[in-house]
C-alpha cells in the first residue's frame, strides 16, 4: 500500500501522522508538541491541505523555543499533509529565529497566517515541496537519506526517466522562459541538465546555460532567455540531481530526438491515451521490468495510431511502430514524432496471415528485417538477444460483422468492425473471444512471439468475464503487474468502466486466477487497489437457480411490462412452463448487465436470457433479483461477477429479498384483460399481488391469490413489515382513484388486479390531479435496502 493510498483513507490528523511514519519506516520517534519528533528531523502534520509556509511557521515556533531552552534541534524540518510534503534544512531558517522584526506569538496554537507572511520571504527559497501524486517516491527517498546520511539525496536523471523529467522541466522551467519556441525546449533542457550549476559538464552543446549573478539565463542562436520566476527552477533542481552520471550522458544526448515537442491534440484518435496515463504506464513498466528496461527490450506497438503510447520512450532505436492507416504515419512524420523509431504500415490482423492462420512474412514483405530477426532470436532464446515487449492500446470493438471478412484499409476501431483473417483462420478454440479485436491482437502475438512480454491496455473481459472462459484456457501468461484507470481518461470512449494496463509474461504460461491492480481515477491519480478474480462458471450466481423447462403451451412474448414483442428475429418466450407464475430475466452475470437486464414479467420475455418462475424457485428468484439490483454499478465494479452464496441463507434474508423485490421498480408484473399479438388477444395474469382484495379495497376479485397464499406462511422482519404497511397504503390509495382515459389506456388499467408497476406509474402520472406521497414507502424501502446491501458481500454474492 502506498503512502498516497493510506492518506486517502486518513480521517484524522493522527491517521496522517501514522501514514507517514509507516511509509518512511520511522522506528525511534516521539509525538509531543512537535507532531513527530526524531533526532534527525522534526515533522509538523495537518489533516487537510495546508500551505507549506504556514506549517513551517508553526514548526519554527517550536524550534525557536527549543533553541532558547538549549535543547538539541534537528538538522532537518519537514511539514506534511494529505497531499504534499516539504523538507528544509534547519540551518537555512536559523537567522530569522533571532530577527526582532518578526513578531512571534506566545503560543504555538496561536500561529496565524500573518506570521507565515512574515517568514515567507526568508524561507520559501529553502524548502522543497513534493506533491505526492507525482513525487511520492522521491520524497520518501529524500527523507530516508536525510535521516541516514544527514543530507537530502536528489533523484538522478537516467535513460528510464528522461522523458518524464523533460515533461516536468517544461512545466516548471521551460514555460517560464518568455519567447522560447516549443521546438527549442529540448536544446535548452540539455543545456540545463548537463550543467552542475557552476560549469557545463558537456561542452559544445547548441544551447548554453549562463548566470547573471545568481539568476540562470539561457543562450540559444544569439538570443538570451530569462526566467519569469525562479520558484519553479529552484524547486525542480531541489528534487533532481544534475548533471546525470557520466555513464549516461552520451546516451541521453543521443536521445535528444525523443524530446521533440508534442501537441496533444495531434494524438487524438478513437481511443487516444492521454499522456498522464502513458506516464503511469511507463512508471509501471519501470517498476515491473526493472532498471534500464528501455535498453534491454525491443518494443513493438502494432496498433500505434499516431504514436502517443511511445512518446515517453527514451530510446527510439529500440522501438518498432506499425499501424493500419498510412495517414497515421504521415501525421507522425510531419510532426517529427518518435524520430529514430522504425515506423511502417501494417494491418496486423490481416497481413501475412495465410489460410491456415499461420504467419508468413513473405506474403507482404512489409515487416522490417530487423524486427523479423529480433523476433526469431528472442523466440529461439538466442544468447544476447533482446527481449520483445509488445506495448499496445488496441481497439476494443467487437467484430460481429462477417460481411467484410477482409480489411479494406480502414481503421476498424473508428469506422466499423470487420472479422479479420486471423480471427477466421487462426483462433480455433478461443470461443467468443474471436469476436473481439483486442483479443485478436493478443491471440496473434501469442502465436507469433510466444516468449513476448505483453503490456496492453484493454477491457477486463479477458481476465474475468464468463464469456471468455475458452479464451483463458488457450491464452495463459504470468501476471506481472498493472493498474486500471477510468475509461473517461481515454478520449473517444463512451460509458464508465475500467480499462486495464496489465503486463504479462507469455513465456511463463499460468492460468489466470486472480490479479491485483492499482486503481487510477479519470485524472490518472491513485485512489486505491482492486482485485479481479476469474471464477469458474459453476460457482457463478447464474448457474445457481433451478431453471424449469418450457412446455408446449403458447405464451405471450413481452418486451416490457404491458408491451408485446415486436421483433420476429430470434424471438423467444413463446412457450409457457408447468406451474409458471412469471418470467425472471437475468441476462449476464456482472453488475453492468444486472443493472439493466434484471426484471420480472408476467409472461415470457422476447429476448430470453432468463427462466420461468414457479412456487419452487420463487425464493431463489427473489434472492437473485435483490442481489443483482441492490448494489449499483460504478466504473470500477461493473465487471465484478456475482457468485453463489458461501453459506446457508436464513429465512429472514430470503423473505426480506422477496418483499424488496415486490416493491422494486423492475418488478414489471401486471394484469391486462387482453393484449393484441400475432393476430390474437392474450390475457396477462398477475400472480405477484402481496395483498388481498379486502386489504386494498379492490372492487372485484383478483384472478390469482398465489402471492398472498405463499406469503401467509412466512415470518417477516420488522423492516419488511414496514415496507408492506406503506405499500398497502399506496395500493388502497390507487383503488380509491378515478383515472382519466389517457392514463387507463397507457398503463392498461382495465382490471383490479393490476401490478405494482402499473400502480406506481399511474399514481405518478396522475399527480397533477391527485397528490400521492411516495416518501413514506421510499423511506421504509431504503431502510430495507440498507439492511440487505451489506449482506450481499457478507454472504459472498459479490467480492469485497
Amino acid at each position: 500500500m502506498s503512502l498516497k493510498a493510506d492518506l486517502l483513507r486518513a480521517k484524522t490528523e493522527e491517521d496522517v501522522k501514522d501514514a507517514y511514519i509507516k511509509a518512511i519506516g520511522l522506528k525511534a520517534y516521539n509525538k509531543t508538541l512537535v507532531d513527530i519528533r526524531t533526532k534527525e528531523i522534526w515533522f509538523e502534520a495537518k489533516g487537510f491541505p495546508t500551505p507549506p509556509v504556514v506549517m513551517f511557521a508553526q514548526l519554527l515556533f517550536y524550534v525557536r523555543n527549543a533553541r532558547k531552552l538549549g535543547e538539541q534541534i534537528p538538522p532537518f524540518l519537514c511539514v506534511i499533509d494529505t497531499e504534499k510534503a516539504a523538507i528544509m534544512e534547519t540551518a537555512n531558517a536559523l537567522p530569522i529565529l533571532d530577527d526582532k522584526l518578526i513578531k512571534w506569538p506566545k503560543s504555538g496554537s496561536k500561529i496565524e497566517k500573518s506570521l507565515a507572511i512574515q517568514l515567507a520571504p526568508y524561507i520559501e527559497t529553502h524548502f522543497v515541496v513534493y506533491q505526492l501524486d507525482t513525487y511520492e517516491r522521491d520524497f520518501i527517498n529524500a527523507i530516508k537519506s536525510a535521516i541516514s546520511a544527514g543530507k537530502i539525496i536528489r533523484t538522478p536523471i537516467t535513460p528510464d526517466n528522461l522523458r518524464q523529467v523533460f515533461d516536468k522541466w517544461v512545466g516548471m522551467i521551460g514555460e517560464e522562459l518568455t519567447g522560447v519556441a516549443p521546438t527549442d525546449y529540448a536544446l535548452l533542457f540539455f543545456a540545463d541538465i548537463m550543467h552542475d550549476g557552476k560549469k557545463a559538464a558537456v561542452q559544445d552543446l547548441p544551447a548554453k546555460l549562463l548566470h547573471d549573478g545568481d539568476k540562470p539565463v539561457f543562450f540559444l542562436n544569439g538570443v538570451m532567455y530569462e526566467l519569469n520566476s525562479l520558484h519553479g527552477y529552484r524547486n525542480f533542481w531541489a528534487i533532481y540531481h544534475r548533471p546525470p552520471d557520466e555513464e549516461y550522458r552520451r546516451y541521453l544526448i543521443e536521445r535528444r530526438d525523443s524530446l521533440l515537442p508534442l501537441n496533444e491534440r495531434e494524438f487524438k484518435g478513437a481511443f487516444y491515451t492521454r499522456l498522464s496515463v502513458v506516464d503511469k504506464a511507463y512508471d509501471e513498466l519501470a517498476a515491473v521490468l526493472g532498471k534500464n528496461w528501455q535498453q534491454r527490450y525491443i518494443v513493438w506497438d502494432m496498433c500505434c495510431g499516431v504514436g502517443n503510447l511511445e512518446v515517453k520512450h527514451s530510446n527510439y532505436h529500440n522501438v518498432f511502430m506499425s499501424t493500419i492507416d498510412q495517414a497515421d504515419i504521415n501525421i507522425m512524420r510531419a510532426a517529427h514524432t518518435c524520430v529514430g523509431a522504425t515506423i511502417f504500415q501494417y494491418d496486423y490482423l490481416n497481413d501475412d496471415v495465410n489460410e491456415f492462420g499461420l504467419i508468413d512474412y513473405s506474403m507482404t514483405s512489409k515487416m522490417p528485417v530487423a524486427l523479423q530477426t529480433a523476433i526469431a532470436d528472442a523466440t529461439a532464446k538466442k544468447r544476447g538477444a533482446k527481449k520483445i515487449l509488445i506495448l499496445i492500446n488496441p481497439p476494443y470493438a467487437e467484430a460481429t460483422s462477417t460481411d467484410n471478412a477482409a480489411s479494406k484499409g480502414v481503421d476498424r476501431s473508428k469506422t466499423g468492425v470487420a472479422r479479420s483473417k486471423f480471427a477466421s483462420a487462426g483462433m480455433d478454440g478461443y470461443g467468443k473471444a474471436s469476436n473481439e479485436l483486442f483479443t485478436q491482437f493478443l491471440a496473434r502475438v501469442h502465436k507469433e512471439i510466444p516468449t513476448a512480454t505483453v503490456a496492453t491496455f484493454g477491457k477486463l473481459k479477458y481476465v474475468n468475464s464468463q464469456a471468455f472462459e475458452e479464451f483463458r484456457k488457450v491464452w495463459q501468461a504470468k501476471y506481472l503487474g498493472g493498474f486500471v484507470v477510468h475509461s473517461r481518461a481515454f478520449d473517444g470512449l463512451k460509458g464508465d468502466f475500467p480499462i486495464g494496463f496489465l503486463i504479462w509474461d507469455t513465456s511463463r504460461p499460468e492460468p489466470i486466477t486472480e490479479i491485483v491492480t492499482d486503481v487510477l481515477d479519470r485524472n490518472a491519480a491513485y485512489v486505491g487497489d482492486k482485485t479481479f478474480t476469474n471464477i469458474e462458471n459453476d460457482l457463478l450466481l447464474s448457474t445457481w437457480p433451478i431453471r424449469p423447462k418450457a412446455n408446449k403451451t403458447p405464451a405471450l412474448p413481452l418486451k416490457g411490462a404491458v408491451e408485446p414483442a415486436t421483433t420476429t428475429a430470434d424471438l423467444r418466450g413463446t412457450n409457457w412452463s408447468d406451474g409458471a407464475i412469471g418470467w425472471f430475466n437475468c441476462a449476464g452475470n456482472d453488475l453492468q448487465q444486472a443493472s439493466r437486464l434484471t426484471m420480472i414479467l408476467s409472461s415470457g420475455f422476447a429476448s430470453g436470457r432468463g427462466f420461468f418462475i414457479n412456487k419452487d424457485n420463487l425464493w431463489q428468484v427473489a434472492v437473485m433479483f435483490a442481489v443483482r439490483r441492490l448494489i449499483k454499478p460504478t466504473w470500477l465494479n461493473d465487471r465484478d461477477q456475482f457468485l453463489q452464496p458461501n453459506q446457508q441463507l436464513t429465512d429472514e434474508f430470503k423473505n426480506d429479498c422477496l418483499v424488496w423485490t415486490l416493491f422494486n421498480g423492475a418488478n414489471y408484473t401486471a394484469a391486462v384483460e387482453k393484449i393484441r399479438w400475432n393476430g390474437a388477444d392474450w390475457p396477462l395474469t398477475n400472480h405477484f399481488l402481496p395483498f388481498t382484495e379486502a386489504e386494498v379495497g379492490a372492487k372485484t376479485a383478483f384472478a390469482s391469490n398465489f402471492m398472498t397464499t405463499y406469503m401467509s406462511k412466512l415470518k417477516l422482519s420488522a423492516e419488511a413489515n414496514a415496507v408492506m404497511a406503506e405499500g398497502r397504503k399506496l395500493f388502497r390509495h390507487y383503488h380509491q382513484q378515478k383515472f382519466g382515459r389517457t392514463i387507463v389506456d397507457e398503463f392498461k388499467l382495465g382490471r383490479s388486479d393490476v401490478g405494482w408497476w402499473q400502480i406506481r406509474r399511474a399514481l405518478k402520472a396522475n399527480l397533477a390531479n391527485e397528490l400521492t406521497d411516495f416518501d413514506p414507502l421510499d423511506a421504509k424501502y431504503n431502510m430495507l435496502s440498507e439492511k440487505l446491501s451489506p449482506q450481499v458481500f457478507d454472504l459472498g454474492f459479490l467480492p469485497e
